[in-house]
């Protein structure tokens, strides 16, 4: 009955081990995602700018 019990607290330290590196995982993955969404936002907005400048005549060339 104490091999059991041993295995069983050893199983469920493991569990929530693995439990917790799939949830910073997860966090990892949902702000790479959402700073990569910002990160392209912001060219295609510069580029909107810079198109929007050639366009008005402004030639920085």
């Amino acid at each position: 009955m104490t091999n059991l019990i041993l295995f069983v607290n050893a199983f469920l330290s493991y569990l929530l081990l693995f439990v917790l590196v799939v949830a910073l995982v997860i966090a990892a993955c949902i702000i790479g995602v959402k700073l990569r969404k910002n990160k392209d936002a912001k060219a295609a907005a510069e580029k909107d700018a810079d198109a929007a400048s050639d366009i008005s005549g402004n030639d920085t060339v």
